[in-house]
């Protein structure tokens, strides 16, 4: 009887805490203004994707979550590396962000920069929509931010201004942008490349000059950002790595908020990450590859490798594959070797 007793107290004081938390959260103000995070602006798939989330935010709640877009990661003055840290810190308040920008504070993200892993867009729904996916917002979630939804920046392409590469040798020496991941140094100096890290904002600049030789990025930034312009007059199609998003929320201003208007910020996180990757994948996906005729017609020499060229890459990168494995988690790779193995094409 005694120990009856003491189990309905406990479910009541349960409640009474759930009630308490949903009234905090009810009677906490909401601020003005929420910011949110961006690499890239609304020129870009990325940046497009995190303007339908605001709009839909903003229409949903009726006005009561407004949300400003700070693109170029502004508010840490344009260090992409640093927005995942500022993000748990409160600085932002959102973002949608890069698995590979977040990756040196979030070991398990470099599994989508493991070179070649993901062949194709079937792989790379199955993983962010399967167990990896899962368990990748777990593990965010116990960092101090709240994943919401999946979004996509896209297969990262080579160009540069010196010469069509179709072997790693024509690789050798060429002065290649990459962004602030050790796995990316790692992965062109396999190459016999010079991996330059900078930021994006320092990037361009550095082409028009010919202080830095190519990049590799998503064909809708090389179009957005009219890198052609720029000297980048030769683009290889290789699908070495691809650059899922993810739209998050700091945990602490998600706390704020009701349970109603949270369950309207995520599901307008998932609206807009469907939307965001079918304009990423735009040209990409239609019979005939649009968006490449478009490229070619700017006088862009594009290069696609035949699967036997494309070979030669992956067993140059295969040793910085298996080094990185253990760091990421060998679990983790494993479950995502199998869900690509057995993922419907």
């Amino acid at each position: 009887m005694k120990s009856r007793r003491t189990l309905v107290g406990l479910v009541a004081a349960a409640a009474a805490l759930g009630a308490f938390s949903s009234a905090a959260a009810a009677d906490t103000p909401y601020k003005s203004e929420y910011r949110m995070s961006l690499v890239l602006g609304t020129a870009f798939p990325w940046g497009k994707g995190g303007q339908i989330w605001a709009d839909l935010v903003k229409e949903r709640t009726k006005g009561r979550i407004n949300i400003k877009l700070y693109p170029g990661v502004s508010l840490i003055q344009g260090d992409q590396t640093r927005e995942f840290s500022a993000l748990r810190q409160g600085v932002i308040d959102m973002a949608v962000g890069s698995t590979i920008n977040w990756s040196p504070q979030v070991r398990q993200l470099n599994l989508f920069s493991l070179p070649f892993l993901m062949p194709d867009y079937a792989a790379i729904d199955a993983l962010t929509h399967g167990e990896v996916g899962k368990q990748m917002f777990a593990t965010l979630d116990k960092t101090g931010v709240v994943p919401l939804a999946w979004g996509e920046n896209g297969y990262r392409e080579l160009t540069n201004s010196k010469r069509p590469v179709h072997t790693p040798a024509d690789l050798r020496r060429l002065k290649i942008r990459v962004v602030g991941s050790p796995l990316f140094l790692d992965t062109f100096t396999a190459l016999g490349a010079n991996p330059t890290q900078m930021s994006w904002t320092d990037a361009q600049p550095a082409f028009a000059s010919g202080a830095v030789d190519g990049q590799e990025n998503p064909l809708s930034i090389f179009t957005a950002a009219k890198l052609q312009n720029v000297g980048q007059k030769n683009i290889t199609l290789w699908g070495y790595v691809a650059d899922p998003l993810i739209f998050v929320v700091n945990k602490e201003v998600w706390s704020t908020w009701t349970p109603a208007d949270q369950a309207v910020v995520r599901q307008a996180a998932i609206d807009a990450g469907k939307q965001e990757i079918a304009i990423a994948r735009k040209g990409l996906i239609e019979p005939g590859q649009p968006l490449l005729k478009d490229i070619a017609a700017l006088g862009v020499n594009v290069v696609q490798l035949t699967p036997q060229e494309r070979e030669a890459f992956v067993k140059a990168t295969r040793p910085v594959y298996n080094k990185w494995k253990p760091t990421i988690g060998v679990d983790l790779v494993n479950t995502a070797e199998k869900t690509i193995a057995a993922r419907k094409k």
